[in-house]
C-alpha cells in the first residue's frame, strides 16, 4: 500500500511539474497559478474576518438573550406586539392577513389563517417574551384560495447545516473539522481512515465552496450549478451585433475554448469544447428563445454531459451602439468540484467568457483581432471562412 501511495504521489508530481515547466505554455500556466492563489488567499483572509465578527454577534446574542431568561419581560404593548409580528412570518402562509394588537395585558389576533397554521401560530405566539395572553379572534379557512391575502409556503426555520448557504462562522468551522478528519484519516489508515478521509473532503468540498453537498459532486437536481453575468458596451450597429451573435457556428473562430459548433436541425446545435488538459467535451443545446433585435435563448437538451442554459439581450445605447447583456449558467460534469478543479487547469468558463467578449468587441468594432495564435478579420467571417 505504502509503495503504491508513493507511485501515485510520484506520478502526480511529474504531472504538475510537466504542466508548470511546458515550455510553451508553462509560463503563462504559472502566472495563472500564482494569480489564483493569491485570490485564493485574500478570499481566505476575508473570510476568517467575517467569521470572527460573525462569532462576536452571535456570543453578545447568546449572553443578552440568557440574560433575558432571568429577568422581568414587561415591556410597552407596542414593543410587544412587534415581537409577534416579527415570528408571524416563520408561521403561517399569509402573514399579511393577520393583523396583530395590543389590548391591556393581552395580545388579540384577527385576520384569516389556515386550520393546520392555527394551533403552531397560538403556541408560538404565547412563547414571545412580554406576552401574558392570546386572544384569538382568528377566521379559520381550509385552504388558501379562500384567504384574499397574497401568500405563499410558511419559511420554516431550517438548521443552519441544512441550509444551502452557510454562515462564514459555520464555513470555518466545517472547515477546520474536514482538515482535521483528513490528517486522522491519512494517519490512521486502513477502513477507519478511508471513512474519516471521506467525511472530510465531504466537510471541506462544502465548507470551501458553500454550496449543498449535491451540487458540490454534481447530484443536484436543478440544471443551474454555476452561474455569472457579464455586460459589455459595443460600438456597432444593433442589427449588425445580433446578426453576429445569431450565427453560432462563427463562434470557434474567435472563442478560445470552443472546437466546433454545428447546427443539426430543429433548432439544435451541436457544441465541442476544449476542457481540462485538452480533453474534449460535447453537448447539444435547443434554442428556447429567438426575439430579433433583443433577446437570444438556449439551454442544453436532456442527457447532455453539460447542462447548461443562458440568455442574451440586446439594447440600444445613448451612443448609437448597442449594450449585450450575458447571462449563463452551467452545471459541469462532477459538481462545482469539477468546476474548481478544472480552473485550476485553466478551463475557468468566467474568464474564458472574458476574454472572448473582449475579441468580439474588438471584430465588430475595429473589425480584427486575434484568436488561436492567428489573425481572425470579420470580412472573413462575414464570407463563412471556417477551419
Amino acid at each position: 500500500m505504502n509503495r503504491a501511495k508513493s507511485v501515485a504521489a510520484g506520478l502526480a508530481a511529474g504531472s504538475m511539474l510537466m504542466y508548470f515547466a511546458d515550455p510553451d505554455r508553462g509560463k503563462r500556466r504559472r502566472a495563472l497559478a500564482s494569480d489564483k492563489a493569491g485570490r485564493a488567499w485574500r478570499g481566505f483572509s476575508a473570510l476568517l474576518d467575517k467569521a470572527r465578527r460573525d462569532v462576536a454577534h452571535r456570543a453578545a446574542g447568546a449572553f443578552f438573550g440568557a440574560k433575558a431568561a432571568f429577568q422581568d419581560h414587561a415591556a410597552d404593548g407596542d414593543i410587544v406586539v412587534q415581537r409577534v409580528r416579527s415570528k408571524i412570518g416563520r408561521l403561517v402562509s399569509h402573514p399579511h392577513a393577520i393583523d396583530v394588537s395590543a389590548q391591556g395585558d393581552a395580545i388579540v389576533l384577527t385576520g384569516a389563517v389556515l386550520v393546520d397554521e392555527i394551533d403552531r401560530l397560538l403556541r408560538r405566539a404565547r412563547a414571545v417574551p412580554g406576552v401574558k395572553n392570546v386572544v384569538n379572534r382568528l377566521k379559520i379557512y381550509e385552504n388558501g384560495a379562500q384567504i384574499s391575502s397574497q401568500g405563499g409556503p410558511a419559511r420554516a426555520s431550517r438548521h443552519e447545516w441544512i441550509r444551502q448557504r452557510w454562515t462564514p462562522s459555520l464555513r470555518v468551522g466545517a472547515g477546520a473539522a474536514g482538515a482535521a478528519l483528513l490528517a486522522y484519516g491519512t494517519r490512521e489508515g486502513g477502513p477507519r481512515g478511508f471513512a474519516s478521509n471521506l467525511a472530510g473532503a465531504a466537510l471541506l468540498a462544502r465548507a470551501i465552496s458553500n454550496r449543498d453537498l449535491r451540487d458540490v459532486v454534481g447530484l443536484g437536481d436543478h440544471r443551474r450549478g454555476i452561474e455569472f453575468e457579464k455586460t459589455v458596451h459595443i460600438q456597432a450597429p444593433l442589427e449588425e451585433v445580433f446578426g453576429f451573435w445569431s450565427d453560432y457556428s462563427k463562434f470557434p473562430r474567435f472563442m478560445s475554448h470552443l472546437k466546433e459548433v454545428r447546427e443539426v436541425g430543429d433548432g439544435k446545435w451541436h457544441w465541442v469544447a476544449e476542457g481540462p488538459a485538452g480533453i474534449p467535451v460535447s453537448w447539444d443545446a435547443e434554442v428556447t428563445q429567438y426575439i430579433p433585435r433583443k433577446l437570444l435563448a438556449w439551454r442544453s437538451v436532456p442527457g447532455s454531459p453539460v447542462e447548461t442554459e443562458g440568455t442574451v439581450r440586446f439594447e440600444e445605447n445613448s451612443h448609437r451602439g448597442c449594450r449585450v447583456t450575458i447571462h449563463l449558467s452551467y452545471k459541469p460534469p462532477a459538481g462545482v468540484l469539477g468546476h474548481l478543479i478544472a480552473a485550476l487547469f485553466g478551463a475557468d468558463p468566467k474568464r474564458e467568457m472574458d476574454d472572448d467578449l473582449v475579441r468580439l468587441k474588438s471584430l465588430l468594432e475595429l473589425g480584427r483581432t486575434r484568436a488561436h495564435g492567428a489573425r481572425i478579420t470579420r470580412d472573413e467571417l462575414s464570407g463563412g471562412i471556417l477551419h
